[in-house]
């Protein structure tokens, strides 16, 4: 039986892109990528060196989580941050 940590992607295996204006999008990305790697939220938090009920509060979208746990998290689970300009909007 293969391990968790046999399941977490290395590298950008896919060129899915959505775009996040709010935590409880980010949340719901987050837990779409878990679910995708079929593992549970005690395993990311058992991996991540983080409780149980910061990955609830981070899939559920909760504001105040603290940055850099979300990003060591995004980074178990495959997923980066990328900050661009957005694009210009015509009228």
């Amino acid at each position: 039986m293969p391990s968790i940590a046999s399941k977490l992607p290395i590298g950008n295996s896919s060129n899915h892109e959505i775009t996040v204006h709010s935590s409880a999008e980010l949340g719901a990305a987050v837990r779409e990528q878990r679910k995708r790697l079929a593992l549970k939220q005690l395993d990311i938090a058992g991996m991540g060196n983080t409780g149980n009920r910061f990955i609830v509060d981070l899939e559920n979208g909760k504001p105040t989580v603290q940055l850099q746990k979300v990003l060591d998290v995004m980074n178990l689970l495959g997923l980066e941050v990328v900050v661009r300009r957005k694009a210009a909007r015509v009228l």
